[in-house]
């Protein structure tokens, strides 16, 4: 089930994320918790909750699967210092 769900990420959310300039990446999948790390405009997103409400609405539409997203930010090394 992670392979599919993987695909699922790469293939259906990732690309609706860059139409707004951010990338999402696949971490892992546990059967309960969808690990996700987001980039770009995402990694800095005020309403970054809502879009990890979307995709579990997703996710549980596409697989029946009604599962966590654990949402981790990763920011350009620039802005991390």
């Amino acid at each position: 089930m992670e392979e599919k769900i993987k695909e699922y990420v790469v293939n259906f959310i990732a690309p609706r994320l860059e139409g707004d300039g951010g990338w999402v990446e696949f971490k892992g999948f546990d059967g309960r918790i969808l690990s996700l790390r987001f980039r770009g405009e995402c990694s800095k997103c005020l309403i970054l909750s809502r879009c990890a409400d979307w995709i579990r609405e997703m996710i549980k539409k596409e697989f029946d699967l009604d599962v966590k997203v654990d949402c981790e930010r990763k920011r350009p090394y620039f802005q991390d210092v």
